[in-house]
């Protein structure tokens, strides 16, 4: 496992890699992580024989620019970075993990067909129209509080930025099923990448660049999506019911989804051997395990 930089888009990007070749596995993280978050799964995947991208997305890590406008965040401009990283591989073949926000752009980016994807492993994220269903429900609405709160200016990136972003290391540790797995290297790596100037700012950009990309992004029909597609669900995640993960086969012709009832939001870096084994079966055409059926 190494750490270079990746040329795209007008961005550098920061990126972990392992293995070699022209099969890509590009890794997309969530809100508030980085490509460290795939740190469990790089190496597996290029025991596969991928060659496995991390990188750390726009405003986050060490990626740069930083850019500070909500609207250098807007939803369609993200799926372009993930466009370029592709491109920039050249790959003969190409799957997408994603996980969280990174998983929100991996489903756009596979149901607008923006680039050929021979399989796609998306954890604890609904799919865009069981999200927006969910939206509509107190249960849901009550998980999504925090939505409303980034959209506020200043006062989001004070609050977590506070004793060297304290909250931020806490998000992790405070929910995860085994806070052990989130060693104080990890921690600390997390709450230092949102403590350097401007990145609290646009970590939140995000949120706030979805509610500018409107209908773009949660308000419009979507086609059925044909790829192949494994869905993991951590079911002890605070912010998102399992219930949400539930009709997604309404939306994707060719769909596998396991449960792991014991892991959290973070479910790749709460149970990475479990997540391991149902990805490297999954991208081998073998039958995916249950959880109940690996140690």
């Amino acid at each position: 496992m190494i750490e270079r930089t990746v040329s795209a888009n007008g961005f550098d990007f920061h990126v972990i890699e392992a293995g070699s070749g022209d099969r890509l596995a590009l890794c997309l993280h969530g809100f508030p992580e980085l490509g460290h978050s795939w740190r469990h799964q790089v190496e597996v995947l290029a025991d596969l024989g991928y060659r496995a991208w991390a990188p750390d997305l726009r405003g986050y890590g060490g990626t740069r620019p930083r850019p500070l406008r909500r609207r250098d965040y807007r939803t369609p401009l993200l799926v372009d970075d993930v466009a370029a990283l592709i491109d920039a591989a050249a790959p003969s073949e190409t799957v997408l993990l994603a996980h969280d926000w990174g998983g929100a752009l991996a489903w756009y980016f596979a149901i607008q067909q923006v680039r050929p994807l021979d399989k796609l492993v998306v954890m604890n994220i609904p799919h865009p129209t069981r999200f927006r269903q969910g939206l509509r429900t107190f249960r849901q609405m009550r998980k999504s509080w925090y939505v409303a709160f980034f959209q506020l200016p200043w006062l989001p990136e004070k609050a977590l930025g506070r004793r060297h972003a304290e909250a931020v290391g806490r998000a992790f540790t405070d929910s995860a099923v085994h806070p052990e797995r989130f060693d104080e290297e990890t921690i600390e790596m997390y709450r230092s990448a949102a403590s350097e100037p401007g990145a609290l700012r646009a970590m939140l950009n995000w949120y706030r660049g979805a509610v500018m990309s409107g209908k773009e992004f949660l308000g419009r029909d979507l086609p059925v999506l044909d790829t192949p597609t494994l869905l993991l669900w951590g079911e002890q995640d605070v912010a998102l019911g399992r219930e949400l993960s539930e009709g997604t086969e309404e939306y994707v012709s060719d769909l596998t989804v396991r449960y792991l009832p014991a892991a959290s939001h973070w479910v790749q870096q709460d149970e990475p051997e479990a997540v391991n084994a149902m990805t490297a079966a999954f991208l081998q055409g073998e039958p995916v395990p249950e959880r109940a059926d690996l140690p």
